[in-house]
């Protein structure tokens, strides 16, 4: 049913919303800082690959009256409201075997609340967690090979507490024979079931588990702190991984141990997933991260390089945005609302330093990464339309407004560009250190400064924009405030850094490695500078750019090119096109199935094929270059 409503009573809803807030945190009881008043003991049966169905059981010490256990609804990582509620079933209270009647907050759907009767000191709670059988459904985290377990998914907590006040003792019964990958230590193993070691919730539910059939464990270990790769596969020839392969992966610990001179961890696993069947992931933790790949990953090593700051990026995240986390985002539990106002540096700076230490460990050669920040480049040049209504700070936003939901046209509504928006902004401010100081210093500074304490610790410790300011003044004095928050705010182009640091983008007719890559992992035709689109292989248009070619004349995402000037539509086809309507002064045709219609669309475009790449300007100091070296 659709409701239409006028704009007083949208405003009357709005306000209504507002009371129900205000009521809501009146009636789920707020957390406080004081110890959790016993062991919270989490059992859950991974076992049903069949059905894809985690099966739970807690027990809980409570006192007699209202209790309100939580459903983790603010995942750290996820930067939004994203606990995935609509997933739990048959959920049961039972105190001395009698079953209770609960009750669901009406303002908080995360919220349960139950009675608990004079005499009763403990509770037990069932239920299922029905995890997606399809992508349509969600995010697959079980397969016949593999599954994934995240605890924030198979648990209710007690209101009332900060999440590391509460100790929990969990366990898992896994499918007979498989291995398993987790931060969280093992106490004991019967069987296929394993007890972990008694954590805080706020530790537990930053240790999540990787487990299957096909498993490869690889030391990466730097100095005295273990470093572990655990590689789980759909199948065991991917697992068939070459010494130099992993030779690079060591690299970048070792890398990152160079730049930072501290670790905030007693212990690191990567988890990661060679899969086809098991969705993607690309998840930060503070003792590990959470991966998936391609099959291929180590078996073709040469074609999948594409991907391969994944590890970096999400190792990065153990000192930025697990150890230091933008203080809106360091919340008492999993419950109260984040802010994500510091998401340029939380995931900016860290997607600028994945693409710098996959190169500094040799996981991407150099021109693979400066074909890839040519493509950051090109996009924040000429790909972004919406930044001329929107700033990229509003971006961070958009974890909740959005929730990465596809977009009709996202060049024009932009999506989290805080990520590569935010690597430009650090790229550009590499460049500004190394000239203030007279190449003397330079972001390493600023990360050693930022990042660089309290060596071992995995307790958070939060920052705001001041601090962020403050380090880098103590790096090389100016004006840092004003530097970021004009390019934060859409005062100035978020492209300086490259011209900053010695090179300047150009456009010709010559895909790089980079653009093949992705259109290879992708399935599609990048003609995003050229007529104004991307196009998969079948033919079906993707992004639009916003009043582009294409735009222009009247073509859209999710209609479908059948032919290209009266041949069946091919990549080759529409790339010959392109490049023959450089001299052939006719538009381009091209037929286009739209619903149930076909109709011919012109396309009055002329310039050529057009790809991003790096150029070097004579007469200045490559800075870019410098920062990629790995450092000894």
């Amino acid at each position: 049913m659709k409701i239409h409503a006028s704009p007083i009573a949208l405003a009357v809803l709005c306000a209504l919303a507002g009371t129900a807030q205000a009521q809501s945190t009146s009636q789920t009881p707020a957390p406080q800082d004081i110890p959790y008043p016993g062991t919270l003991r989490l059992d859950v049966d991974a076992t049903d690959l069949n059905r894809r169905i985690f099966k739970v059981r807690e027990t809980m010490p409570v006192k007699p009256g209202e209790l309100t256990l939580l459903y983790p609804q603010w995942i750290p990582g996820n930067h939004s409201p994203s606990g995935q509620i609509n997933k739990v079933a048959g959920l049961t209270f039972t105190v001395n075997g009698k079953k209770l009647e609960w009750k669901r907050d009406q303002y908080d759907v995360y919220a349960f609340k139950v009675q608990i009767p004079e005499g009763a000191s403990e509770l037990q709670v069932e239920f299922q967690y029905l995890s997606p059988l399809a992508p349509s459904q969600g995010r697959v985290v079980m397969t016949p090979s593999m599954l994934n377990l995240q605890w924030n998914l198979t648990t209710l907590y007690p209101a009332g507490y900060y999440s590391r006040q509460i100790p929990v003792q969990a366990s898992v019964k896994l499918p007979a024979g498989w291995s398993y990958a987790t931060a969280a230590e093992t106490a004991t193993k019967t069987g296929d079931t394993i007890q972990f070691k008694e954590l805080k919730w706020n530790v537990l539910q930053d240790s999540p588990l990787f487990a299957g059939k096909y498993y490869k464990q690889f030391d990466l270990s730097v100095g005295q702190t273990p470093v572990k790769l655990n590689v789980f596969a759909d199948e065991p020839k991917s697992l068939d991984a070459k010494p130099e392969q992993i030779a690079k992966h060591k690299a970048l610990v070792e890398q990152m141990y160079k730049m930072y001179g501290a670790h905030h961890y007693d212990h690191y696993d990567f988890l990661l997933a060679l899969t086809k069947q098991m969705g993607g992931i690309g998840l930060e933790h503070h003792r590990s991260s959470e991966n998936s790949g391609s099959p291929d990953y180590f078996t073709k090593w040469d074609e999948t390089w594409g991907g391969r700051d994944l590890l970096p990026h999400e190792f990065n995240h153990s000192w930025d945005g697990k150890f230091r986390r933008g203080a809106d985002l360091a919340t008492p539990n999993f419950n109260v609302p984040m802010g994500d106002s510091l998401l340029w540096v939380y995931e900016g700076q860290t997607q600028f330093f994945g693409y710098v230490m996959a190169a500094r460990s040799g996981l991407w050669s150099k021109d693979q990464t400066m074909d890839s920040l040519a493509n950051v480049a090109a996009t924040y040049a000429k790909g972004r339309p919406g930044l001329e209504w929107r700033p990229l700070q509003d971006t961070t936003n958009d974890p909740t407004i959005n929730r990465r939901s596809p977009q009709a046209y996202r060049n024009y509504q932009l999506s989290e560009d805080y990520y590569s928006g935010g690597q430009m902004v650090w790229l550009e401010a590499d460049a500004k250190l190394r000239e203030l100081s007279k190449g003397k210093k330079s972001i390493d500074d600023f990360a050693r400064a930022f990042f660089g304490m309290d060596n071992g610790s995995y307790v958070v410790k939060p920052y705001d924009f001041e601090e962020v300011v403050s380090t880098l003044n103590g790096v090389a004095a100016y004006d840092w405030a004003t530097f970021l928050r004009d390019r934060l705010d859409g005062r100035k182009p978020l492209t300086g850094g490259i011209e900053a640091s010695g090179w300047k983008l150009v456009f010709n007719d010559k895909p790089s490695a980079a653009v093949k890559s992705g259109e290879t992992r992708g399935k599609y035709v990048n003609l995003t500078y050229s007529l104004g689109m991307a196009v998969g292989n079948d033919g079906s248009v993707g992004d639009v750019l916003w009043d582009g070619p294409a735009f222009q004349a009247g073509i859209a995402p999710e209609m479908s090119i059948v032919a290209v000037n009266g041949a069946a539509f091919s990549a080759d086809a529409i790339k010959d096109a392109v490049t023959a309507a450089k001299t052939d002064k006719a538009p381009i045709e091209l037929l286009v199935k739209r619903f149930d219609r076909y109709e011919t669309f012109k396309i009055d475009y002329h310039g050529g094929l057009q790809y991003p790449s790096l150029e070097r300007i004579a007469g200045t100091t490559d800075t870019l270059s410098e920062l990629l070296k790995p450092r000894k």
